[in-house]
């Protein structure tokens, strides 16, 4: 009658995953979590979650996620299906694929963006 689904381990812990400053990965990250990023990145991001990348973050690659919010620099490709939130001494070059875009003043945004209704971005 009352059958209650336990919570996997993940879960009862929180579901973010942190790259520190001073890590340098070069390689591919795909994660189901959400995912903050104030290390280095080179190579692409996908994750079904949201992606912070933090004032000492960046990421030379491609990302697809659902949100994304930017203090740090990032060149590349970038898909996101909700909303990408540029902050003020954030660096972006390249081309981004948004459902919603926020760009905080300051912010060096040096992309072409295209805005898509909240759809499956393939």
């Amino acid at each position: 009658m009352f059958n209650k689904k336990e919570k996997p381990y993940t879960d009862l812990l929180g579901k973010t995953n942190r790259i520190v400053e001073g890590t340098v990965i070069k390689g591919d990250i795909v994660s189901m979590a959400d995912f903050r990023l104030d290390g280095e990145l080179i190579g692409n991001f996908q994750s079904t979650g949201k992606l912070v990348i933090g004032p000492s973050g960046s990421v030379t690659g491609d990302i697809s996620c659902n949100n994304i919010d930017i203090e740090g620099k990032f060149k590349g490709k970038i898909q996101v299906t909700e909303l990408l939130n540029v902050k003020s001494k954030a660096s972006i070059h390249g081309e981004a694929i948004v459902g919603k875009l926020a760009v905080e003043p300051g912010a060096d945004f040096s992309a072409t963006c295209i805005m898509k209704n909240n759809q499956i971005i393939e």
